[in-house]
């Protein structure tokens, strides 16, 4: 018996939006404001252009294009056509654009002018190396009027040239391949998660119970996360557009003018990875009164953290700047992404990811096994998940999709945590962080929580490094706040003051930046 599946095409979130609400601002992005309509109709053009070359249901469509309206014209252009949408991270060199084309098996590649590796394009376009049904290959530039800037090649502006404004969206099955997003290759190769339209539906929707989404008081977000991530993509760009909002678009995160667009704009809405609210923290300290804190008070409705841990300093610091706490939320490429979240109006538990968003469940398992923990506040164990926002799997990478869906759908998440006797997760660390020094389990996260309480220290990170006698050393790396002064081995002296025996860092190195993701995830393995 062939089983009955639900038609729906997650571009129907732009479409009802045009319907509803046509001529209200969709996009901005500096002078230029387009509304649904036109966003719309951009998008339908995509679709139909798509559909000229042959690609419909079933194909694969990547995109590398920075936080500019033509990433979202292009995601839901394809998405009408029926395709699947492969969001690359506009950083990728030539030979990871050619693995990501190969192993997602694309079909056409839509890429930005000015993003890194773009003269590669033409090179590789003639099978981009290992990647030979990659056949179709678009420059999206800037000024839609401009030739294309590698020779023999066509710009999307051309390729849109004889597309009507109007494309009848190819109903797809709500089953069917929306999205692949590829994780961040931590460990090994890359492999890319593939999200149905259900599965990023559902995971949009929970915004009307996680942060008070209202189609009639739409917010106007600043959508400074990058749109290829899950984060950006899911809680910004369609989050914010399901519920008739507005994006307000900076391609790069610069602390100074994220607040002066967050003013101008009057946003109300602001999503960030934990070193961008220490970013808008540290701006904010060294600004003049060209800032008008309570301006920007009085605008902010929800302010939401993920993608990493939150340091509690950073959490109290911010509310008591703002006025309002941040919502922290918890989930992967994998989850669609979230998978937990903080409860609106209920008081901060700092540090806490929060609990399970509806429709989805979690449980913690010994790490390495599918065996509950304990029950208890202190026991910690891998946190697993199940529910609505689960991936199908890795494409074409079953074995790797064993490793992390077990018995019941549960999704192996490889982050360590502990829960609270109302249900509520607090993250420890990441397995592959954890620590061991002389059989001694040590967590970076609490050891950099701690680091942070000091009055010199303003981000810190912790690492494991070989060591002969103890199998693993602790070292730490900060950045001093503005004007702080203290040497690696004072800290190292108040470390051990305040830190148990085993844990404190024998080694702490005062620096002037970390290295980090397009995402503001610190690069932990760029460390040593």
């Amino acid at each position: 018996m062939v089983p009955v599946t639900t038609r729906y095409n997650l571009a129907s979130l732009l479409e009802a939006g045009a319907a509803a609400h046509p001529d209200r601002d969709a996009i901005v992005l500096g002078d230029i404001r387009l509304s649904y309509a036109q966003v719309d109709a951009l998008a339908s053009q995509v679709a139909g252009a798509l559909a000229a070359r042959g690609i419909g249901p079933g194909d694969k469509v990547a995109l590398t294009c920075p936080n500019v309206p033509h990433f979202t014209v292009a995601y839901f252009g394809i998405l009408k056509a029926g395709a699947t949408v492969v969001p690359l991270n506009v950083l990728l060199k030539a030979r990871e654009v050619a693995y990501h084309l190969d192993d997602s098996d694309a079909k056409a590649y839509l890429c930005f002018e000015g993003t890194p590796e773009l003269p590669m394009a033409k090179e590789g376009h003639a099978g981009f190396g290992d990647a030979p049904r990659c056949e179709h290959f678009w420059v999206m530039t800037a000024d839609l009027a401009a030739p294309s800037p590698i020779e023999g090649t066509e710009t999307l502006t051309q390729a849109l040239a004889s597309a009507p404004p109007e494309f009848e969206t190819i109903a797809t099955d709500e089953d069917d391949t929306a999205v692949i997003l590829y994780t961040s290759g931590t460990t090994g190769q890359p492999k890319g998660a593939e999200l149905r339209h259900r599965n990023l539906r559902d995971n949009v929707l929970i915004g009307a119970q996680t942060m008070d989404s209202r189609a009639d008081r739409p917010d106007t977000a600043l959508a400074v996360l990058p749109l290829f991530h899950a984060f950006g993509q899911t809680s910004v760009q369609n989050g914010v557009l399901c519920y008739g909002g507005t994006l307000v678009m900076l391609p790069r995160f610069e602390p100074s003018a994220a607040l002066a667009l967050m003013r101008k704009e009057k946003v109300t809405h602001f999503a960030g990875v934990p070193t961008m609210y220490w970013g808008l923290l540290n701006a904010l300290d060294e600004a003049d009164d060209a800032i008008d804190v309570a301006e920007l008070r009085g605008n902010l409705r929800i302010a939401i953290s993920g993608g990493s841990a939150l340091p509690v300093e950073i959490h109290r610091a911010f509310e008591a700047k703002f006025g309002i706490t941040i919502l922290e939320g918890y989930g992967l490429s994998e989850t669609s992404p979230v998978a937990s979240f903080s409860v609106l109006g209920e008081p901060a538990r700092p540090g806490s990811i929060g609990v399970p968003v509806p429709g989805v469940e979690m449980d913690l398992v010994e790490p390495g096994t599918w065996n509950p923990v304990e029950p208890g506040p202190e026991a910690v164990g891998e946190i697993v998940i199940r529910g609505t926002n689960v991936m199908k799997g890795y494409y074409k990478h079953p074995e790797a999709t064993a490793a992390v869906i077990g018995p019941g759908g549960w999704f192996r998440s490889g982050d360590l945590a502990r829960r609270d006797a109302d249900g509520w997760y607090y993250i420890v660390d990441r397995t592959k962080d954890l620590i061991i020094r002389g059989g001694y389990n040590v967590y970076p996260r609490e050891v950099e929580e701690v680091l942070m309480t000091h009055p010199a220290v303003s981000l810190a990170a912790v690492i494991g490094v070989p060591d002969a006698t103890r199998g693993e050393e602790v070292k730490a790396f900060v950045i001093l706040n503005p004007g702080a002064a203290a040497t690696g081995e004072e800290l190292v002296a108040w470390s051990k003051a305040n830190m148990a025996a085993y844990k404190y860092p024998r080694v702490v190195q005062v620096v002037d930046s970390l290295p980090m993701t397009a995402t503001g995830k610190i690069l932990k393995r760029e460390l040593s």
